[in-house]
């Protein structure tokens, strides 16, 4: 009885700390905005719906090496462009991990329509079909501000102290980085095929939004069409961060950068470490209430 409840236990021990790996490696997967096209396809034949099905299965594919891609696909009558990008400081499992939620969603969303980005926290897709009306790359697609505000203790300062340094960061990271200033926690990154110049003036842009529309709001999130950024302001000290161990590309906008503190790639390995710890100590604890009931059991034959 002591050995089948000690067993019950650990089981639930394990899978208890199971699922918090799972909650800490999926946090890059959080959906952020979708947006769709208002118009559906008109696909009596089928063509389109084989076409973004090739193109979706093209980017699934390339998420496993690199962390931009863009691809077109269909004949010059189906014609759909499509693209990826995950976070400069994804790896590449976690890309794909990514990227693969990406075509399933696209479909439940949006349905079949001309026109489809959806965004995650990690990653986002992108297709449309030829001549589709394009938009500028400065267009705000969507922001988000934190509920609280922060006033009178010069955050404001820091914050564009912060800001600076980021935007000159993604131009010196080609396209993507992140740092530290001050306990404000600052990522921008931009489309994988825009410029350097063009980054700055995107970025830039970004930035001066994020000042009107987020005020003294202790955190934000900006998304331009070709760019966005994010920031969060740690009162207390920035929680300790882990460095992604995925080393840069060009094609995917890579540099210089440090993982958001809000990420849990830290507590993942923590986790790990602790469930193999929990599994050896139960395995453990298993022989010795077994020898134990076996020495009962003899003592009693006797």
């Amino acid at each position: 009885m002591g050995l089948s409840i000690s067993l019950l236990f650990l089981i639930t021990l394990l899978f208890s700390d199971l699922n918090l790996i799972e909650s800490a490696t999926t946090e890059y997967t959080t959906l952020i905005y979708k947006g769709c096209a208002k118009q559906q396809f008109s696909d009596p034949s089928g063509l389109y719906s084989q076409a973004l099905s090739a193109m979706f299965g093209s980017l699934v594919t390339q998420s496993t090496k690199t962390r931009f891609y863009k691809t077109t696909t269909g004949t010059s009558q189906t014609t759909i462009t499509g693209l990826f990008q995950c976070r400069g400081d994804l790896t590449n499992h976690d890309c794909y991990n990514c990227v693969s939620r990406l075509p399933v969603l696209s479909d439940k969303l949006c349905g079949k329509t001309i026109a489809s980005r959806v965004q995650l926290s990690g990653c986002y897709l992108l297709y449309e079909v030829a001549g589709f009306s394009q938009i500028s790359g400065m267009e705000m697609l969507f922001k988000t501000c934190g509920k609280n505000n922060i006033a009178g203790t010069g955050f404001e300062e820091r914050r564009d102290t912060a800001f600076g340094v980021m935007q000159n960061g993604v131009v010196s990271g080609h396209g993507f980085y992140a740092t530290t200033y001050e306990s404000v926690y600052v990522l921008g990154q931009c489309e994988g095929d825009v410029g350097d110049s063009d980054c700055s003036s995107c970025v830039k842009n970004a930035l001066e939004k994020a000042q009107v529309e987020c005020g003294t709001a202790i955190s934000g999130q900006i998304y331009l069409h070709k760019c966005f950024i994010a920031y969060s302001y740690y009162p207390n000290g920035v929680p300790r961060r882990s460095s992604s161990s995925s080393s840069s590309s060009s094609s995917s906008g890579g540099g210089s950068s440090s993982s958001d503190p809000s990420s849990t790639g830290a507590t993942g390995k923590t986790v790990a470490i602790i469930v193999g710890g929990a599994a050896g100590v139960g395995f453990l604890v298993i022989c010795l209430l077994f020898a134990k009931n076996l020495m009962k059991k003899k003592h009693d034959d006797y």
